[in-house]
């Protein structure tokens, strides 16, 4: 299996098409939350947003998360801005009903976070037009073909950038995860399909390629640990910094 890393694989993941119940879902959720919070996922994206909200002053922010899953980086988001008294909206968007209950009922102590049920595939007419877009292990479950799409809409619904947080695509991570997971992954679903997103995720030519496909932004594609990269894509306008 490892000699398919040289290029993305097109396996299919079980939580593409999760048969569990919503309980079951949630123990996976909790699973991939607890990797995210030992090995320091969550706060690449945080950082991003938090540059981007720093060389972009204004009143309010509006932030959109694609692919939000249970929410749990929109309540990072939240309590970074309360912190700092950040006055900011965060919408999270996904198409998986029992996640989206389970991201509601998270964030009952959220109210600046709302929820929207929505295919991200056929995101035309929808009004999702933010400051920040945000996007969190998302971007692998999809081929390059409809990626570009995908990224063309993100570059139109947002004013100040978007940020995108995905696997490095690496033999060496998909051998630590392994480990890794004996010991502190507890689902056989986020086991198999923890492997299964590193051999779809990416490799700074597969990033450097798609940006590319979008000359009218700006990119900074930059590798952090654990074995993640933070692409960041802003308006080529001079005003964006």
């Amino acid at each position: 299996m490892l000699a398919t890393l040289s290029n993305r694989s097109t396996e299919p993941e079980l939580m593409d098409d999760f048969q569990g119940d919503i309980h079951a879902l949630k123990r996976v959720l909790d699973d991939i939350n607890n990797v995210n919070r030992i090995l320091g996922g969550n706060h690449i994206t945080v950082r991003s947003v938090a540059h981007l909200i720093q060389k972009n002053p204004k009143e309010r922010y509006t932030v959109v998360d694609v692919g939000c899953a249970d929410g749990s980086m929109l309540r990072e988001i939240a309590r970074y801005c309360r912190k700092r008294h950040i006055q900011v909206d965060l919408v999270g968007v996904d198409l998986n009903t029992d996640a989206l209950q389970i991201a509601e009922s998270a964030s009952r102590d959220f109210p600046e976070i709302q929820y929207m049920e929505q295919d991200i595939l056929e995101l035309n007419g929808v009004d999702l037009n933010c400051d920040i877009l945000i996007t969190t292990l998302m971007t692998h479950h999809f081929t390059d073909g409809q990626l570009i799409g995908l990224l063309r809409q993100f570059s139109q619904l947002t004013a100040i950038g978007v940020v995108i947080n995905d696997l490095h695509r690496s033999r060496l991570a998909h051998g630590l995860f392994r480990l890794f997971s004996l010991v502190f992954i507890k689902t056989r679903t986020a086991k198999i399909d923890g492997l299964i997103s590193i051999r779809k995720g990416f490799k700074k030519s597969d990033l450097i390629g798609l940006s590319k496909q979008l000359p009218h932004m700006k990119h900074s594609i930059q590798w952090k640990w654990a074995f993640r990269y933070v692409w960041i894509m802003k308006p080529n306008r001079p005003n964006v910094l």
